[in-house]
């Protein structure tokens, strides 16, 4: 095993999906969630900037709740335009958010931050990737709207939920499911580079 991974992380974070990318990678996680909210942003808000900040405060959140440790935050960002498209409110503002996708491309980014409790040293970064979706049949978005795999994902989709009429056009998989894998690789040398 890769001397990163024999580092536990402490993952700010309920999700599922984050949680599988962790372990199936290889790495030793415990989960504790931030419970940060995550409101509606105000209009002008960049993505990369609101994911960035969301991933600091969510991380520094748990940090103050401990004494030691390392704390991974992530947080991910659908948009289309300029417009920040968050995790769906129903199933109305789901079926809203995929007619807006639909035969264009969506912007996904996903800030992490790793903090080290004890002494609050962080680092941090932001990852974007392209996805395209193609228009939908009538029969397909009523389909995805009755399994409500929408629930709590940025964007009313999923892309590990292997939907033919989305893909990830440009940029790293793992960033649309919620983890820049690579990055964070990345992220942990560095930090590992700050405290030796």
């Amino acid at each position: 095993m890769s001397p990163l991974k024999s580092t536990r992380l402490i993952l700010a974070s309920a999700s599922p999906r984050r949680r599988s990318l962790l372990e199936e990678a290889g790495y030793e996680i415990e989960v504790e969630p931030s419970g940060v909210d995550e409101p509606a942003p105000p209009p002008g808000t960049q993505p990369h900037a609101l994911a960035a900040a969301l991933a600091l405060q969510k991380a520094m959140a748990v940090a103050a709740r401990r004494s030691t440790g390392l704390i991974l935050a992530a947080d991910t960002v659908c948009a289309v335009e300029d417009e920040i498209l968050n995790k769906p409110l129903d199933r109305a503002d789901a079926e809203r958010m995929i007619r807006l996708q639909e035969g264009r491309e969506t912007l996904v980014v996903t800030g992490i931050c790793l903090v080290q409790a004890q002494s609050r040293e962080f680092a941090g970064a932001v990852e974007e990737s392209i996805v395209w979706m193609r228009s939908l049949t009538n029969p397909e978005r009523q389909a995805h709207l009755d399994s409500r795999r929408w629930e709590g994902k940025a964007g009313a989709y999923g892309v590990q939920d292997d939907d033919p009429w989305v893909r990830v056009a440009r940029g790293s998989f793992s960033n649309v499911v919620g983890l820049p894998m690579e990055r964070l690789e990345q992220l942990l040398r560095d930090l590992a580079g700050m405290t030796s």
